[in-house]
């Protein structure tokens, strides 16, 4: 789940930040008094669109480590995490990639992990303090297995494209949503309301894109647990996600209203629609072949 919060976040601000500079140095020019120019709206919403995605993608790792205050461990230099700089690495060539993921720790009592990067050769994996205090080192393996297995998918970038086709349409329903709005409101008013307009519906349609993206989300979490089984061992996957089931399910039963932002929440209706995580008993039961 921090992965994909991170990048939605990352993105959204940065979508955010192109359209005040979009409407700043007045770049906005696709509609006149004889109407919209859907052609050249377009283009220029795919452009800008796809533009913020892969802005997003490629300050992901320096966003994570800005972020989540992410320590980087160092080959030879990690001390008492050097087995975990070994294992990120055995994995990572177990998947194929050539170029060693950076390794790092981020303090936090949360149990989690993510990985994020523009490329398989250059990302990086995170795990919290938390995670490392509550599993033993077999159900550290499956975590690791599924992260590594995130980046051999290359799913930050099937991610980005995803989120940059969703961008293209937030940008382009928003205009055309303002446009129809001020159409009839005084000559004086109508640019900076327009404006202002676009803006706030780029922030409601961007949030409810993320049904999109969770949605596709969820997909690749499944795929992310199976090659984590085959990386890691399918035992010690099933044995990872159980460990992140006894550390969660009290705590999402206890506090159902925001069981929907767990990774292991039991979401319904709506709630489960924007859940970036199936629950865990749906992925263990996968892997088992239930």
């Amino acid at each position: 789940m921090k992965r994909i919060f991170l990048f939605l976040l990352t993105n959204l601000l940065v979508v955010f930040t192109i359209g005040i500079l979009i409407s700043v140095l007045g770049l906005d020019r696709w509609a006149s008094e004889s109407g919209v120019q859907y052609g050249p709206l377009m283009v220029f919403c795919f452009l800008y669109g796809m533009g913020g995605a892969f802005i997003s993608l490629l300050i992901s790792r320096w966003s994570a480590k800005m972020m989540m205050g992410v320590e980087l461990l160092e080959p030879g230099r990690a001390g008492e995490f050097e087995w975990l700089v070994a294992m990120v690495h055995d994995h990572a060539r177990r998947a194929g990639i050539s170029t060693m993921p950076e390794v790092g720790v981020y303090r936090s009592g949360e149990v989690n992990a993510f990985a994020t990067g523009p490329s398989r050769n250059r990302s990086l994996v995170a795990v919290s303090t938390g995670l490392l205090a509550r599993m033993n080192r077999d159900e550290v393996e499956g975590v690791v297995g599924h992260e590594m297995s995130h980046i051999s998918n290359g799913d930050m970038v099937t991610m980005t494209l995803v989120q940059g086709v969703v961008n293209a349409f937030v940008m382009f329903l928003a205009r055309i949503i303002a446009f129809a709005v001020t159409q009839n409101m005084k000559e004086e008013n109508r640019y900076v309301m327009r404006a202002v307009i676009t803006l706030a519906l780029q922030m409601v349609l961007c949030i409810l894109g993320m049904l999109v993206v969770n949605a596709f989300s969820r997909y690749r979490e499944f795929r992310a647990d199976a090659g984590g089984a085959r990386l890691a061992g399918r035992s010690d996957m099933v044995a990872a996600l159980k460990a992140l089931q006894r550390q969660f399910q009290p705590a999402a039963e206890a506090h159902a209203s925001i069981a929907a932002l767990k990774i292991s929440g039991k979401s319904t209706g709506i709630a489960r629609l924007f859940a970036t995580h199936p629950p865990l008993e749906e992925r263990i039961a996968r892997l088992q072949g239930a």
